[in-house]
C-alpha cells in the first residue's frame, strides 16, 4: 500500500469546501434518503468508490457498510495497511488490529446501530478531511473487554476524525463515551478502571505520558491569542480564541463573548446543560481536579458562512496533573493525557450548540495506572 505523500496528522486549516458544498442537519442522517439523492458527483471524490456522490456520503456510507451490513472485509478497501487510529488510551497500529476490534465490536453487540449525526469535513490537496459524530446503540449479546454478555441496551455518543486517500482511511483519531457505555452496563466506573489499570500494569500495556505540562513558557502566563487579520467573522480564529482564553487563561468570565445565554451542551458521560453557569461549573469541576490543565488546539475545520451560520469542528488535546481535589476524588498525583474532539454551531457570532466528547474512563484508568 502506498504510504501517503502530501498530507499530515498535524496539517492546519484547509481551504474551505466549494461552493454548494453539502452541510448536514443537525438531526439524525438517514442513510435510505442519502442512497437515493442524485446528485452530480462532487469533483473531489476523484478515486474515491463511484457508489458515493460526495464525501459525506462516502463516510456515513462506508460506516454503514462494515458495521451495520458487517462488510468486515471492506476494511481491505477503505483502510489502508499503514493506518493508525489515535485514541486516549494509546493508538492502535496496522489494518489487521482494526479487523480485530471490529470483530469484537461486532460480536460483543451483534445489533449495532451507527446513527449519523453530522459529518464536518474539508479538503487540503488529494485529502480529505472528515469529522463524523455518531450514536451508537446496541444490545450487549456477546463477551467483551469488561466481562460476559449484560444483555444491556447501550446508547453513547462518539466522534471519529478521519483522513482520507483515495478511497481509504490513512489515519484516524476517535473518542468514544466509553464512561456511558460502562456505566449503561452496570458496572463500577472506579473499580473496573482499576482493575484494567492493574492488568495493564502487570502485561506492560499501561499508557505512557510523557515529558512536563507546559502552559506558559516558565515563569511566564501563557502567551496571548494571534487574532486572525481575515476581513469579517472568522471562525477558526472565534474557536481557537475561546479554547485559549477559557481554558488556559482561566477566563471563564469572557464565556457570555462567545456562547448564548442559553445554548445546548452534550458532552462526555451524558452531560447535558444550556447555560452557560453551567458551562463554567463544568469548566471548574475539570480545572480544580487539574489545576495546571493545558489544551492544545491539533486541527480545525467549518462549513457555512456568516448567513446561515457555520458548523465547526475542533480536535483538541489535554495535559494535566492530578493535584487537586474535585469530582475525581482525592489527589493521586497522576499526570493524564486526553484526546478530545469538539462541535459547534455557531449563529449570529455566539455559539449555539457544543458537543465536547473525550474518554473519561481512560482517563479513570490513567488515574489509577
Amino acid at each position: 500500500m502506498e504510504q501517503e505523500q502530501d498530507c499530515s496528522s498535524t496539517m492546519q486549516i484547509s481551504p474551505a469546501p466549494r461552493a454548494g458544498a453539502r452541510i448536514t442537519l443537525p438531526e439524525k442522517i438517514d442513510i435510505q434518503f442519502m442512497q437515493t439523492t442524485q446528485n452530480e458527483r462532487d469533483p473531489a471524490m476523484s478515486g474515491f468508490n463511484p457508489r458515493y456522490q460526495d464525501f459525506v456520503d462516502y463516510i456515513i456510507g462506508i460506516t454503514h457498510e462494515i458495521w451495520e451490513e458487517k462488510g468486515v472485509g471492506k476494511l481491505y478497501d477503505y483502510y489502508a495497511n499503514t493506518i493508525q487510529i489515535h485514541t486516549s488510551s494509546g493508538i492502535i497500529y496496522g489494518r489487521e488490529a482494526v479487523f480485530a476490534s471490529t470483530l469484537e465490536a461486532l460480536a460483543a453487540y451483534p445489533d449495532r446501530r451507527l446513527y449519523g449525526d453530522e459529518v464536518v469535513w474539508t479538503a487540503s490537496g488529494d485529502c480529505l478531511y472528515s469529522s463524523h459524530r455518531l450514536s451508537h446503540a446496541g444490545t450487549n449479546r456477546g463477551w467483551s473487554l469488561y466481562g460476559p454478555p449484560t444483555g444491556k441496551k447501550v446508547r453513547y455518543l462518539a466522534i471519529a476524525d478521519c483522513l482520507c486517500r483515495r478511497n481509504m482511511v490513512i489515519e484516524e483519531w476517535l473518542v468514544r463515551d466509553e464512561l456511558s457505555l460502562v456505566l449503561q452496563l452496570g458496572l463500577d466506573p472506579v473499580a473496573t478502571a482499576k482493575e484494567m489499570a492493574a492488568k495493564a500494569r502487570d502485561t506492560g500495556t499501561a499508557f505512557q505520558i510523557h515529558g512536563d505540562v507546559e502552559r506558559g513558557r516558565g515563569q511566564l502566563p501563557p502567551a496571548q491569542w494571534q487574532h486572525s487579520d481575515k476581513d469579517g467573522f472568522d471562525p477558526d480564529d472565534f474557536i481557537g480564541r475561546m479554547l485559549h482564553e477559557l481554558w488556559n487563561w482561566r477566563l471563564l468570565n469572557k464565556a457570555r463573548e462567545f456562547y448564548h445565554e442559553a445554548f445546548t451542551f452534550r458532552g462526555a458521560a451524558g452531560r447535558s446543560f444550556n447555560s452557560i453557569n453551567d458551562h463554567q461549573a463544568f469548566m471548574l469541576s475539570m480545572l480544580s481536579a487539574f489545576p495546571d490543565l493545558a489544551l492544545q488546539r491539533e486541527h480545525f475545520c467549518a462549513l457555512g458562512d456568516d448567513a446561515s451560520g457555520y458548523r465547526t469542528a475542533t480536535r483538541w488535546s489535554m495535559r494535566g496533573t492530578h493535584t487537586g481535589y474535585g469530582m475525581y476524588g482525592e489527589p493521586t498525583g497522576k499526570a493524564i493525557r486526553i484526546l478530545g474532539i469538539s462541535h459547534h454551531i455557531i449563529e449570529g457570532g455566539r455559539i449555539r450548540a457544543e458537543w465536547c466528547l473525550f474518554d473519561e474512563f481512560a482517563l479513570l484508568k490513567q488515574l489509577y495506572s
